[in-house]
């Protein structure tokens, strides 16, 4: 009895997911189509949030996939992947990029090149959000005082999950953020990094002999 149920079961999970997944992709298209976002093939589990501000552009490269929530990424993060551009900011992601429940929030520019592996959780950030001044951060001005710095990831950077990338970062080609880093300035290419605040750990060039 309990292996037949089991059986059903699975059955009946396996064609809800694959109703589930259409009405998805039929979701995700209206809204990144609605939000004017250039895009290629992607393929997603879930529905993300976007929002392109007027005078914003979003474009994505060819072969993207994305997680929401832990249908596709059992990680323990439930959230949305989130893409927010603010107006004359801009996201471009490059080809064969992987995420999984990230915010990228653009109120400047974040550029991904390709081969980019980003984990579960992780959120990058173009701006402080506040002022660090007491006084503009009680007052109505605060959001006029925010500083901003563009966002770029290097091809074939891996980001592991639950990191943290903050304005005016670059991460090298081919580097890696240990997960739960929060990374407050650039790192090189072919380097490990890990901590909060991130520092460096090792450099893979050495090793491969390159």
């Amino acid at each position: 009895m309990t292996k037949a149920f089991n059986i059903i079961y699975k059955s009946v999970r396996r064609i809800c997911n694959q109703l589930s997944g259409w009405i998805d992709k039929v979701k995700m298209l209206i809204i990144l189509r609605g939000n004017g976002v250039a895009f290629h093939d992607i393929h997603t589990k879930g529905v993300p949030y976007v929002m392109v501000a007027m005078g914003g552009t979003m474009k994505i490269g060819r072969n993207f996939s994305m997680n929401n929530g832990i249908k596709g990424n059992p990680i323990g993060c439930n959230e949305r992947c989130t893409f927010f551009v603010d107006r004359g900011a801009s996201i471009e992601i490059g080809d064969n990029v992987g995420m999984s429940q990230s915010a990228l929030v653009s109120m400047s520019s974040i550029r991904i090149g390709n081969n980019v592996k980003i984990g579960g959780g992780t959120m990058i950030f173009t701006t402080d959000f506040h002022s660090i001044d007491p006084i503009i951060r009680a007052s109505k001005d605060d959001s006029k005082h925010r500083k901003v710095a563009p966002v770029v990831i290097g091809d074939n950077a891996f980001i592991g999950a639950r990191c943290i990338i903050l304005k005016g970062v670059t991460i090298g080609k081919n580097s890696v953020i240990g997960a739960g880093s929060v990374v407050t300035k650039s790192v090189p290419d072919n380097q490990i990094w890990a901590g909060n605040p991130a520092r460096y750990i090792k450099n893979m060039a050495r090793e491969r002999g390159n």
